[in-house]
Parts: structure tokens; C-alpha cells; sequence
């Protein structure tokens, strides 16, 4: 066996006594040879005692490249000494001692098989991805070491953060190997694009293209901006002659071998990537990398419990592995489409998949484990809890797990399926409803990519024009397939997988009613049937409580029930990609157990009044309504608050009476803060209605509200005690020189007011107070004419200083008045003619 010289063959030796005694942690840039020389060169080592090598790949692109690449070493077919296996492909025989894999395929070979006899070394490849596959596999491994102390973990990455991983295996080696010298110049723009990502990608391209010889490796978030980079490239002269290849993880094998191996005929290539071309893979003649620096992300969102996916600025680790990309063969250039003020502030690494995605399958595989509880396991980053009860939730509802969280029979064949729960319980019910083929087809649909192509112009979301796509396949009818907007690989990867589930099932294909897909989904996806609002045809309510919208002028907005299987949490309402019409009578049918029968007692804006109905209900959706014949009073009361909260305070019959009751009390509640004054305060009354519920039997409209009587029920909330106290500290009236007994106005934080005449207060040399003597009114003196003169709270201070000015004025405007020239020896009267007899000076 000759194998090449690469830099990682300087750290082999060290790597080879680290396994001898346990686990290890390798961490080499691209392009050392680590996936490839490793493996190979610990294949003969007596701790491995002639078992098996499995390596995880994070890609099925990366698991075929890696085994071919080794297979091709040692001058032998893969499937001999090193085999891949990945989901419907698997290429290994007796004699494969190296077995390359996807992560699932781990997790999916250690539920099967818990103690891994026939394997000695399982190595984590590409482990800084963090993809949740790779988390769970290696909790479910360090488990099982547990019971095999001969099981050997390696854990291989370019730009991990070795020490937490090296602590999680129990404090084992770091070996930190070398890579190529192959020198990466990197370029940025010298101003942030403000563009589309595609655009701003073609443009990036064009340059170099037109000044720089050698292949191009573009990155791009996904397949939407390659097609329409490839588009934009087709039109362009100077490309015409060139291999522009889409690298993406949905294209066929003889699709991305075009991107990967080099021409034979010389012409240069453009390879337009996701981010699947960032690791492990050798792509040999590339002299430029362009880096949009965005990625797509998956995002869960546990307050909808659906997936969004989110194009995100890449992190610094990721920029640095497509720059990596350039110089894996020789030197290099790098054009990253943003600044290099931009470039400081990302973020250092992507954050781990298990944070950020749907655990449904996780909690089942840990269920199948034996582990109700994550925190049983060993984790690098633990599942978030709110995401693992959601998933647990959903696994109930799917039959797949009891109330304590143990798994059933049906959830033990739904983690055998190796697909999504949802999509599992769909098969077990087609196959119990002799409809197999559909729920194998409508699976298939829904785990590849669309079938319809992105270039029709208004693609319906209905999943019936899929399955009528997918039969004109099978008739070889191609062209129509073509005309229809149908994509003819597409529909060939689809029916692969129909076909291997249809195995799985042991079922044999069989003509069935399409018009049924929607009821078969919804079994997946009871959260998710939906009925149509009835102001907006293309918005629909979810079971869920959820809104999803349609495409205008979709043809299912004519469907008054539909369940959807694809659709994004959105920030508002949720966007449907896919979707299937279903009738309500077929879904009380086959769905008896999710509608649920109650009395719902509301308050209703628009006739104010309380209304109460009888529902029968499918989750949040309102399937039928009518009035209800008993309900209690308690409900109704309830339903009033909601209402007298929802139209505000003013609501209530307040008058001037109850309006200052209201204020003479919360002015105590301020002038004695350790009183026994409750808070009367707007908010506090609307904040908690509790003190009104006693009062609303018979009432359930906002007219019988004026049957209240506010100041009656604000003194009983006193009691007698207070009501007296009340009437001391905060009289309603004070009686005056004249004899008159004059309302006060209370104000909250304010001085209370006595507005009065100013010749019934002749004779009044003090300012009166209240509360005790502890708060002074403040005294409005008003004219003849009930206009004011002055305010004051010194009584005494303004005879003395103020009236001489004040009586001048009075005099000449009211001269039939009597105006004193001593206000402080006048007798103060109700009346105000000049004639009102005053006493003799003594």
C-alpha cells in the first residue's frame, strides 16, 4: 500500500499510541489527509484485533468521495477493504474492514446492534459541523463504551474547539496535526454589497472569470441562488464554452461527479456550491473560491413547532474552510463577496444543529436507547428542554411513546423506518388502510427535493399535481412530465425511494384513490389540517392555533380544509409550500379522537354582550358552532370581565359622585400610605376586577352595566369602620363663614379644592384643612360671577396682602357689590347686594 505524502502522516505515530490506550481528539486542517491516510493506517493495529473501522461523514456527497478515494489507494472497487453505506445505498461485502458512513446510519447500526461487537474504531470525521446526528451518535457511543472498554472514539476536525470534546471522552489526548503550506490570498470587496446574494455572486465570478486563469468554486447559500447564478452565467459571453456545475446535496452521482472531477477535454469549470463542497472533499484544479458568505440554516422554532429555513452570515471557522478549499492541491485566491470590517465581526463558529433544530427523531432514538431523561447521557451540547417536551408531545400524539415517555410498539417500527416520526406514522397507517403505495409516495415527495421545477412561473402548493407528475413518470410519458413543469431526475429519486420504503413495508404497489393523500397526512400532521378564515381566502387557521397563508391564486384556496405538510414558521403566519385538500366529514371519520366538544362562554365586541356557544372543535379550529343551551353564572361573569377589561374603566357607570368617592378615598391612600384605603385607581380596578365580580349576577351586556351603583360598592368595600374615618379625614363638603356647606373636589396627589364666593369667606382669617389638620385645601375665590380671583392656601396672608389690590378691581367691575375695606371684621353672606347691613365699627 503506497499512500501519498501528506502532512498528516508527522502526527501518526503520536495518533497511534493515543489509540493504543483509549480514545483520542484529532484536529488537522484541510487538506492534511486526514479522512483518507488515517483509517488506512491504523487498519493493522493490535488493539484493533481485526474488527471493523467505521468513520462518520457529515454528507452522502463526502461518504462516496472518501471511499472511493481510499478504495482507490489501495488499488482495489469499493466494497472490498473499504465500503460506504449511506440511506439507499449501501456498497460493502465480508471482506469491507473500513465502512464509511452517514451519522444517521451509526445511530440507526448501534440500535440494532447495542454493543458494535464486529467494530473497534469509530471515527467522527468533519465533527465540527455539529450536525445533531453526530451529537446523538456519539452520546449513544460513549454509553456503550460504558460496556465495551475496547471500543475506541476518534474525533477528527478542522476547526474545533478541542478541549470540551477532549474532557466529554473522559480527558483524552489532543493531537494537533499540520496541514499544506499552499498559501491563500484572500481579497475582499472594498464596500458591503447592498444587492441580491446571486447577483452580487455573478458579478464576483465575471471578475475573476475575465482576469484570472483556473477553476472557480463559488459558494452560495442554496439551490435557488446557484440556478439563478448559472442562469445569469448562461447569458453572459465568454461562458458559453465553459462547464458551469451545480454542486448540491439532491443531484444525482453523475451530476456532482461533473463538479468534482476535473474536464478531460480542458475546459475550465465554474462550480456553483452549497456548502456541502466545505469539507472532505478533494476538488481537484481549483485555483478561486468565491464566497457569498451566506449559508441556510434550519431553524426550529418550539413556539410554532416547525422549521424555518434562514439564510445566515457564515462564521469565521466556515469562512475559513472555503478559503481552505483553494489551496488544498497548491496556491490559491480567495474573493469573499463582503468587507473586511464585516469579516471581524462574525461570529467565530456556526451554533450546533441540536440547538436550533426539531428533536422529534432524537427523543425517539433515545426512547428506543432506553433514556427518558437526555441528562442520562453524556452530551457536548444538551438538547434545549423546551424543544425536547414539544418533541415528547408530538411523539404521544403519534401513538410512538406512553405518558411517561417509554417507547411503544408503534414507536419502536416508526425509529426501524429511519425517517422522520411524522412520516413513519403515515406509512404504518397507509399500510393499515391498504393505502401503502400512496403514503409511500406522498413520504417520498416530502423528504426529496420538489419535483416541480422552480422555473414555473406559478407552481400550485397542492401535492395531488406531484402525484400525477410522479404516475406520468412511471409511464415513461417524459415530455408531458417536462410540459407540466416537472423535473424528470426529481421524479427518478422519488420513485427510488417510494420503492425502497414499499420494501421496507413488504407491500407491493396497488392502484389507489390520490384524492386521500390529505387524509393520510393528516395522520402525520393532525397540528398541521387547517380550515379556511373566511375574510382571506388564501389565509387558514392550523389546529395548532398557527395561521399559514397560501399563494395568491393558489387552486387549493378553494379548499375549505387542507393539511400542510411543508410550511415555515414565518414571523406573522407561517408560508405553505406544500399542502393537500381533505374533507371535514373524512377527517371526523378517521379522526374522531382529536375533536373535542365544549361550551364557550366569550364576550363579543361588536354586540357587547356576553354570547355563549357549544363547539365542536378540531384543536384551535372551530368546526361547528351553536348557541348553548346551559352555562353557569360564574361563566358568564367571567366572560363580562373579559368584556368591561377589553372596552376599558370608562365602561362602568361612573357619575360625579362615584368619581369623587373614588378620588377622596385614593388621596387618603396617598396622605396615609399605611392606611386601610384600598387602590382605586383606574389601572388597579381594570387590573383586577375581582371587587366587581359580586355585583354582575344578571348582567351579561354592557347596557345593564347602568344597574350599578359605583359609590354604593366602593363604601362597602370600606366597611362601616372607614366609611366614618372616610367622612372625618376627607369630608365631601366644608361648611364656610357664610353658613354654607360647599363640596370639596378631590384630585389624586393633589391639594383638595374649595372653590367659593369671596364674600362668604369675609371673616375667615385661617386656611381650613383636613386629614387630621395635616392637609390644607387649596381655596379657589371666586367673583360674584362665579369667576376666579385668586387661589390660595394662606387665607390670612391674602387679607392682608393681596385683597387691597383685589377689592380695587371687584369695586369697579361689580360697584353695586359691598366690598369691605376690612374683609377680616365684614360678616360673610350667601347674598351680594350693596344693602346687606355690616356692623358698626366699635
Amino acid at each position: 500500500m503506497h499512500l501519498p505524502d501528506l502532512p498528516i502522516h508527522t502526527v501518526i505515530p503520536e495518533l497511534k499510541k493515543a489509540l493504543r490506550y483509549g480514545s483520542a481528539v484529532l484536529a488537522a486542517p484541510p487538506g492534511s489527509g486526514k479522512t483518507t491516510i488515517v483509517p488506512l493506517t491504523l487498519l493493522n493495529a493490535p488493539w484493533l484485533k481485526d474488527k471493523k473501522i467505521l468513520i462518520l461523514e457529515p454528507r452522502r456527497l463526502a461518504t462516496r468521495a472518501a471511499a472511493a478515494r481510499m478504495a482507490t489507494l489501495l488499488g482495489e472497487q469499493v466494497s472490498r477493504t473499504v465500503g460506504y453505506q449511506i440511506r439507499f445505498d449501501r456498497r460493502v461485502s465480508q471482506a469491507t474492514r473500513i465502512e464509511v458512513v452517514t451519522e444517521g446510519i451509526l445511530t440507526r447500526r448501534i440500535q440494532e446492534d447495542n454493543e458494535l461487537q464486529d467494530i473497534g474504531l469509530i471515527i467522527f470525521d468533519e465533527f465540527h459541523e455539529r450536525s445533531i446526528h453526530a451529537d446523538l451518535a456519539l452520546a449513544l457511543c460513549l454509553d456503550l463504551c460504558q460496556l465495551r472498554e475496547d471500543l475506541r472514539i476518534l474525533v477528527m476536525s478542522a476547526t474545533l474547539d478541542t478541549a470540551p470534546i477532549a474532557e466529554l471522552l473522559g480527558n483524552v489526548p489532543v493531537i494537533q496535526g499540520e496541514g499544506r503550506t499552499h498559501p491563500v490570498n484572500i481579497d475582499y470587496l472594498p464596500q458591503q454589497p447592498t444587492g441580491r446574494i446571486a447577483d452580487t455572486a455573478a458579478a464576483g465570478i465575471r471578475r475573476v472569470f475575465n482576469r484570472h486563469p483556473g477553476d472557480i468554486l463559488a459558494f452560495l447559500p442554496g439551490a435557488g441562488e446557484i440556478n439563478d447564478v448559472a442562469g445569469q452565467l448562461k447569458d453572459t459571453p465568454g461562458f458559453d464554452n465553459e462547464i458551469i456545475a451545480p454542486l448540491y446535496g439532491n443531484l444525482s452521482q453523475k451530476e456532482q461527479d461533473q463538479a468534482i472531477i476535473p474536464d478531460p477535454n480542458g475546459r475550465r469549470r465554474i462550480i456553483l456550491s452549497t456548502s456541502i463542497a466545505e469539507t472532505s472533499l478533494t476538488i481537484e484544479g481549483i485555483s478561486w473560491v468565491i464566497d457569498s458568505g451566506w449559508s441556510r440554516k434550519p431553524q426550529f422554532h418550539p413556539g410554532s413547532g416547525l422549521s424555518r429555513l434562514k439564510t445566515v452570515r457564515v462564521s469565521k471557522a466556515v469562512a475559513e474552510q472555503r478559503a481552505g478549499r483553494a489551496g488544498r492541491l497548491g496556491p490559491g485566491n480567495c474573493l469573499r463577496l463582503w468587507t473586511q470590517q464585516e469579516h471581524y465581526s462574525l461570529a467565530p463558529f456556526h451554533p450546533p444543529e441540536i440547538v436550533d433544530t426539531d428533536l422529534a427523531q432524537l427523543v425517539l432514538e433515545l426512547a428506543l436507547w432506553g433514556v427518558t431523561d437526555p441528562a442520562e447521557l453524556r452530551w457536548l451540547t444538551p438538547p434545549r428542554q423546551g424543544a425536547y417536551q414539544q418533541a415528547k408531545e408530538l411523539l404521544f400524539s403519534l401513538e410512538a411513546l406512553t405518558t411517561s415517555g417509554r417507547i411503544t410498539s408503534i414507536g419502536k417500527k416508526l425509529a426501524g423506518l429511519a425517517m422522520h416520526p411524522r412520516l413513519g406514522y403515515m406509512l404504518l397507517k397507509g399500510q393499515e388502510k391498504g393505502l401503502a403505495a400512496l403514503a409511500c409516495d406522498l413520504a417520498a415527495l416530502l423528504s426529496e427535493r420538489d419535483i416541480v421545477s422552480n422555473k414555473v412561473d406559478t407552481p400550485t402548493t397542492d401535492l395531488q399535481s406531484r402525484l400525477q407528475l410522479l404516475s406520468l413518470w412511471r409511464r415513461k410519458e417524459t415530455a408531458a412530465v417536462k410540459n407540466k413543469g416537472g423535473n424528470p431526475g426529481a421524479c427518478s429519486r422519488v420513485d427510488r425511494n417510494a420503492r425502497t420504503w414499499m420494501q421496507r413495508l413488504q407491500e407491493s404497489r396497488k392502484p389507489c384513490d390520490t384524492d386521500l393523500a390529505g387524509i393520510l397526512l393528516s395522520f402525520a400532521y393532525p397540528d398541521r389540517v387547517g380550515r379556511r378564515r373566511h375574510d382571506k381566502h388564501e389565509n387558514y387557521l392550523m389546529a395548532s392555533g398557527r395561521g399559514a397563508i397560501l399563494p395568491q391564486f393558489d387552486p387549493l384556496t378553494s379548499s375549505e380544509y387542507i393539511v400542510t405538510p411543508h410550511l415555515d414558521a414565518g414571523s406573522k403566519q407561517g408560508r405553505i409550500f406544500l399542502a393537500a385538500s381533505l374533507s371535514l366529514a373524512e377527517l371526523r371519520k378517521q379522526h374522531s379522537n382529536l375533536f373535542s366538544k365544549t361550551t364557550g362562554v366569550y364576550w363579543d365586541d361588536d354586540t357587547a354582550k356576553v354570547i355563549a356557544v357549544d363547539r365542536l372543535c378540531l384543536g384551535a379550529i372551530v368546526v361547528e358552532e351553536k348557541s348553548a343551551k346551559k352555562v353557569s353564572p360564574d361563566q358568564i361573569s367571567l366572560a363580562l370581565l373579559s368584556g368591561i377589561k377589553s372596552m376599558g374603566i370608562g365602561c362602568l357607570p361612573w357619575n360625579r359622585e362615584s368619581r369623587q368617592l373614588q378620588a377622596r378615598i385614593n388621596c387618603l391612600r396617598s396622605w396615609q400610605p399605611n392606611g386601610p384605603w384600598p387602590d382605586l385607581s383606574n389601572k388597579h380596578l381594570l387590573d383586577d376586577l375581582s371587587w366587581l365580580t359580586p355585583y354582575l349576577t344578571g348582567i351579561s351586556k354592557a347596557k345593564q352595566l347602568k344597574q350599578l351603583n359605583l359609590q354604593e360598592i366602593f363604601m362597602n368595600m370600606l366597611g362601616w369602620e372607614n366609611q366614618q374615618h372616610l367622612k372625618r379625614l376627607a369630608p365631601s363638603t366644608l361648611t364656610v363663614a357664610s353658613g354654607s356647606r360647599i363640596r370639596l373636589t378631590y384630585q389624586p396627589d393633589e391639594s383638595p379644592l374649595l372653590a367659593v364666593r369671596i364674600q362668604e369667606v369675609f371673616g375667615m382669617q385661617q386656611t381650613p384643612v383636613i386629614c387630621d389638620g395635616t392637609i390644607p385645601v387649596l381655596v379657589h375665590l371666586l367673583s360674584p360671577a362665579q369667576r376666579p380671583i385668586q387661589v390660595t392656601t394662606d387665607l390670612a396672608g391674602f387679607w392682608q396682602r393681596t385683597y387691597p389690590e383685589v377689592k380695587k378691581e371687584l369695586k369697579g367691575r361689580y360697584p353695586k357689590h359691598f366690598w369691605p375695606d376690612d374683609p377680616l371684621t365684614a360678616i360673610a353672606t350667601r347674598r351680594t347686594k350693596k344693602n346687606i347691613k355690616q356692623p358698626k365699627n366699635l
